[in-house]
């Protein structure tokens, strides 16, 4: 017993020096920095950072593009709509179409490693596949931010409006918030692509925005309940501030890390939706192409093609897993409970204090 007594103190002393060097490295840092130094040493996220980047960069300048007077050729050699001729020398008998992407070293194979001519093989009719992926990814990526904006915009200003005023306000806005969200997403989409699919993907992905923003009300509502009674909103009212003010220059900066959040973890959501739309035939419309029409389209080609189907989920599953580790990096760097896991060298020296205040005791 008198043993466990005297570790228990050397123990108090070890944890006090791990929190004096946590505190020490944020000293005289504002809160902005401090998110973002969190945030970089958060690894998983600082990594789907740079996957996602290098992604985006790559699917919106492989295809031509027309921006007003501007106009990018690509840099890759072949349409998404061009019809071309059926590859087969190099796939198994009876296969058309196969891909001509060699990522095994020629020690192990005997042939160089390299992209080839349809690195992700052609289709039924010899449209280059690579090219159809690249055009499946920039309108699944287009419709996962526009719907991602009307949804940040949407429900930020309603979460805003309700938690701030109350009273009547908070209930007319939140029954009308519970009425949107007995409506199920899926069905939406259905209906708004069925009647409206051939407008365009921003036809659709605007009013998939227009249905997606409850749950991130819900939330900015509940943080401005909590934020509309400290301290210096009281001082701004004093002040003489307006409610407007109030709301987007004193509230709402210091919700702000649970919108970000919120936002990166609804555009994995509505990826994923845009795909389950696509593939049930409510999506994107042909001739145009979307990564969930893809798989759609060739699911049964599985057994024997399987590169049909496996590139369009491979970009998917990137795309939706980035994100996600983006938002957890987020939540861990807004979250002012999180503590920094301490490296073997700080422990070190965590001990030595603790020796050292344990000698002059």
């Amino acid at each position: 017993m008198a043993r466990i007594k005297n570790e228990k103190p050397n123990e108090n002393v070890t944890q006090g020096g791990e929190n004096a060097i946590q505190n020490k490295e944020i000293e005289g840092l504002s809160q902005g920095q401090i998110v973002r130094r969190r945030f970089v040493r958060h690894k998983a996220a600082m990594t789907s950072v740079f996957v996602l980047l290098f992604l985006i960069i790559a699917v919106f300048t492989s295809l031509e593009m027309k921006l007003g007077p501007f106009r990018w050729r690509g840099w890759w050699q072949f349409k998404y709509d061009e019809l071309l001729e059926l590859r087969t020398e190099g796939c198994p008998e009876g296969i058309v179409g196969c891909p001509t992407l060699d990522a095994v070293p020629s020690f192990i194979d005997g042939t160089p490693m390299g992209l080839g001519r349809h690195p992700f093989g052609q289709d039924d009719i010899g449209r280059d596949y690579f090219a159809m992926v690249m055009r499946g990814a920039q309108r699944s990526i287009y419709v996962m931010v526009v719907i991602g904006f009307l949804a940040a915009a949407i429900g930020t200003v309603v979460g805003a409006i309700s938690g701030y005023f109350r009273g009547w306000v908070d209930a007319v806005l939140m029954r009308f918030t519970d009425f949107i969200i007995t409506i199920p997403s899926i069905i939406i989409g259905s209906v708004v692509g069925y009647h409206f699919g051939n407008l365009g993907v921003g036809f659709l992905a605007f009013y998939l925005g227009l249905f997606a923003w409850t749950g991130l009300s819900r939330l900015v509502r509940g943080e401005f309940l909590k934020l509309r009674e400290l301290e210096f909103v009281d001082a701004a009212r004093v002040a003489g501030a307006s409610n407007r003010r109030i709301i987007f220059k004193h509230i709402l900066p210091n919700a702000v890390g649970v919108i970000i959040v919120s936002v990166t973890l609804l555009m994995s959501g509505a990826i994923l939706l845009e795909t389950a739309l696509s593939y049930l035939g409510f999506g994107v419309v042909a001739p145009d192409v979307s990564l969930g029409s893809l798989i759609s389209q060739y699911q049964d080609s599985f057994t024997t093609r399987p590169w049909l189907f496996w590139y369009p989920g491979i970009f998917i599953i990137t795309i939706a897993l980035s994100i996600n580790f983006i938002g957890d990096g987020l939540r861990d760097a807004f979250d002012p409970r999180q503590r920094r896991r301490l490296t073997k060298k700080d422990k070190e020296r965590a001990r030595a204090q603790a020796k050292i205040a344990a000698q002059n005791d």
